[in-house]
């Protein structure tokens, strides 16, 4: 069996699937009941100064696609609204009683040395293992000075991990916005503060609709509407990107990386891991279908990593990142092209309609015995994959590498490189 301990920056866990800092996480009767059900660790909802912040009704919103509900999440919900004491008190009771979970507490308080001083004694007291710095809300505490106003500005990222280094033994993890231009500025900046770990990412700014009668964004309040915090499924893509990034370059080498987003499968997670996460954070799957989820995640990844002969979390950790390259360093001379499996074709024609209007007119349309018959035209095909992402069968359509005529060709080597051609000019 595949070991599927994890270890980030110090804080370890049974498995790596931690419920991310959000409502499911928000108090301690559904804190317990997650990790009865096996969760192997928590972060706790944000935690701030008193008096609690208020909140509004309602506070989500969601994007339905082709009938799947909560393909994505919206939601204006701030840091939690109950007081400080009562949550401490019941971060030290789970703590007490699930030793072995990673239980993390995160925390967002004015940029301001003396209030991140003061709260961090009071969390250490609890026996939580680390805390996490939430850089990267959106909505509403960035009005106040907090959340993404200080995770955009790399300067205050690194001075606020300063600070909680240098007031805590807890290892410090630092939640990073995905609400900029580069994530590596906030992650170097982190990294000079000396955080012991990144988790990534946090929500992106969204409108997730216009309710068309109210004449408002969604989730309408009163009347009126504004900006949220997205997540879920639709964000993975986006998500996977931002953790790559970071754990390709050299200089973030040796820092763990917690991932986070759209995180629905054990798929999705291997593919996290695999693109450089010690550890995953799940919020948006398990609002939607319940704490149980945890059952499927932690069996699909251990019967994968048993099937593919990985022994434990390390062993996937960062395997895709030396093929996550930039473009310029792709091959120009790999070469497929588009296989029509002709058992397994239904004669929709959705392959036939791509290509022709929006692609390469690569497929050519005909009738053998009254039926309608889609073939691949080698010679117009520029294997760009639009017909097999079109195509409602799988496999029906497969792109086959084909035999390699030539070396590896990159861009910088390409003799159409206009670089190339002012060098050797000028040589």
């Amino acid at each position: 069996m595949a070991d599927l301990r994890s270890n980030l920056g110090g804080i370890t866990s049974p498995n790596p699937f931690w419920l991310a800092s959000a409502p499911p996480t928000d108090k301690e009767y559904n804190v317990r009941r997650a990790l009865e059900a096996g969760w192997g660790g928590v972060v706790w909802k944000t935690l701030g100064e008193d008096p609690p912040v208020v909140n509004v009704s309602s506070r989500y919103g969601g994007l339905a696609y082709q009938g799947k509900r909560l393909s994505g999440l919206n939601n204006i919900e701030l840091i939690s609204d109950r007081p400080l004491a009562t949550n401490i008190a019941e971060i030290k009771r789970i703590k007490r009683d699930f030793p072995d979970r990673a239980i993390v507490v995160s925390l967002m308080v004015p940029c301001e040395e003396a209030s991140w001083a003061a709260i961090l004694p009071i969390v250490e007291e609890t026996g939580a293992d680390g805390i996490e710095l939430n850089f990267g809300c959106p909505h509403g505490m960035s009005e106040r000075n907090m959340g993404a106003a200080v995770g955009q500005v790399p300067e205050y990222v690194e001075m606020v991990t300063r600070w909680c280094k240098q007031h805590t033994r807890m290892p410090v993890i630092v939640k990073l916005t995905p609400n900029v231009t580069s994530i590596l500025s906030p992650a170097r900046a982190a990294l000079r503060g000396g955080a012991d770990a990144v988790s990534l990412i946090n929500t992106i700014q969204s409108v997730i609709g216009v309710d068309l009668d109210a004449m408002a964004p969604m989730p309408v309040v009163g009347g009126q509407g504004t900006h949220g915090g997205y997540c879920g499924p639709a964000v993975k893509p986006i998500a996977l990107r931002m953790v790559g990034e970071i754990a390709r370059e050299p200089e973030f080498r040796g820092l763990p990386i917690s991932g986070i987003g759209g995180i629905s499968t054990w798929r999705d997670a291997a593919e996290f891991l695999a693109m450089g996460s010690s550890a995953l954070q799940v919020c948006t799957a398990a609002m939607h279908y319940g704490f149980r989820i945890i059952d499927d995640l932690t069996t699909g990844l251990s019967n994968w990593m048993d099937e593919k002969g990985y022994a434990s979390i390390s062993d996937v950790t960062g395997r895709a990142v030396p093929n996550f390259v930039h473009w310029n360093a792709l091959d120009l001379n790999f070469k497929t092209l588009a296989s029509i499996d002709q058992d397994r074709c239904i004669q929709c024609g959705l392959c036939y309609v791509a290509c022709e209007d929006t692609s390469h007119q690569a497929i050519g349309r005909s009738k053998v015995d009254g039926m309608r018959r889609y073939e691949v035209i080698d010679a117009e095909c520029v294997g760009c994959n639009l017909c097999a992402l079109a195509c409602p069968v799988d496999d029906c359509i497969t792109m086959v590498p084909q035999p390699q005529t030539a070396e590896k060709l990159t861009w910088p080597e390409h003799p159409n490189n206009p670089h190339r051609i002012l060098a050797e000019r000028a040589g």
